[in-house]
């Protein structure tokens, strides 16, 4: 019995201690430390170049977030690309009006040749009939008849040779060619015309269409035989006088011809108007007391007039004074081109140069060993050299 009652108490102050020993402490605060407000995938879009929007709806257990991200480069660069393709719809477009507006003055060409010949023909035709025994009325009506028909071929000829309908259909064909160049070249290297010279300037200069090439100051070279880019110093050397045989031979041997083509159809867009305004004079004195001269002047001046007209505007001396200064305008295009590569400091921000000199040589109508000897000639024999740069013209 005694013992009985001991093990009670002892398991009594057992269980006091260990529910003394459960009860803790009451906390009256529990301070947490504060978590940042930007997440660790937030921080790592900043970081990474993508923005993030977190919008938190004040609600009670309930938190909306959305995130967009958004790449700054990708849409910078899909902005580029459509704005090329944009650009490579209006050269394909540009290409193509310009080639319709060239057929456009073709025909203008063709039509008023025609139609001034023709006019011409019938007036030194009348002119002749009046003076071959007409008498009265018929005379009249004749000599008023070719009066007017060299009067009216007057004023067209001096129309034609003002807005020259030839070079104008040249320049359009330019035009066309350089834009449908200009879409191609965009094509293959995803990167992205002009004051045209009129017949009747003071100075003949070469065509020139595109933005005038400036690069940095010129540098030494690279020197002995170091390749770097495709370019070495023997390159740069055969490059440089490349240069000096197109600005020596090529450009000024086009430029001359432009000249003396210029001056040809000066003369003869002067030549056919006054003609034609001699044959209107003496078609008028057909039946006087000085009628033979009238007579000759009538007839012998508009048969000249048409020969004069046909030679310049059958034989499109306009179109050949503009090819010839596009010529010239291309080969001052390689010039600079060739230039601005061999000033950039940085060799490996020009063009490779295997493929430059390759282009250069395909330019030129030349094979690469051409273009060598071509280069080593000029080297030898300076401006004394006598072969032109060019095979093709």
């Amino acid at each position: 019995m005694t013992t009985l009652q001991s093990s009670s108490l002892v398991c009594s102050s057992a269980a006091r201690g260990i529910r003394a020993t459960l009860q803790a402490p009451k906390l009256r605060h529990l301070s947490m430390p504060k978590l940042p407000t930007r997440d660790l995938v937030e921080e790592l879009n900043m970081r990474s170049g993508y923005t993030t929007t977190t919008q938190i709806e004040m609600k009670p257990q309930t938190t909306t977030t959305t995130t967009s991200t958004r790449d700054d480069n990708g849409t910078s660069s899909s902005k580029v690309i459509r704005e090329l393709y944009a650009i490579m719809e209006s050269a394909a477009d540009r290409a193509e009006m310009h080639t319709n507006m060239g057929e456009q003055r073709d025909n203008w060409n063709h039509l008023l040749l025609t139609s001034i010949n023709a006019i011409t023909v019938a007036a030194a035709t009348m002119a002749g009939i009046a003076a071959s025994g007409g008498m009265g009325a018929p005379l009249v009506a004749l000599k008023l008849s070719s009066t007017l028909l060299y009067s009216a071929a007057t004023g067209m000829l001096l129309v034609m040779n003002k807005i020259q309908p030839s070079q104008l259909a040249e320049e359009q064909r330019n035009a066309a060619r350089l834009f449908k160049q200009l879409h191609g070249k965009m094509q293959t290297t995803r990167f992205p015309c002009s004051e045209q010279c009129s017949t009747n300037s003071l100075t003949v200069e070469p065509a020139v269409w595109w933005p005038q090439l400036r690069g940095p100051a010129e540098q030494e070279g690279l020197g002995g035989k170091t390749e770097r880019n495709g370019w070495s110093g023997k390159l740069e050397e055969e490059m440089r006088e490349i240069v000096g045989v197109l600005k020596r031979k090529d450009t000024e041997e086009y430029m001359r011809l432009s000249k003396i083509v210029l001056n040809i159809n000066k003369i003869l867009a002067i030549s056919g108007p006054l003609l034609t305004g001699l044959a209107a004079v003496g078609s008028a004195f057909v039946g006087s007391p000085h009628g033979s001269w009238a007579v000759f002047l009538g007839v012998v001046a508009g048969a000249l007039a048409s020969v004069v007209n046909t030679l310049e505007h059958g034989g499109q001396v306009g179109m050949v004074f503009e090819m010839y200064r596009s010529s010239a305008g291309f080969f001052r295009l390689m010039e600079e081109e060739i230039e601005s590569n061999l000033k950039e400091r940085e060799v490996e921000r020009r063009e490779n140069g295997k493929l430059f000199e390759m282009k250069v040589a395909l330019q030129l109508g030349r094979s690469l060993s051409e273009l060598k000897d071509l280069a080593a000639s000029s080297s030898r024999n300076g401006k004394a050299t006598k072969e032109f740069g060019t095979k093709l013209f």
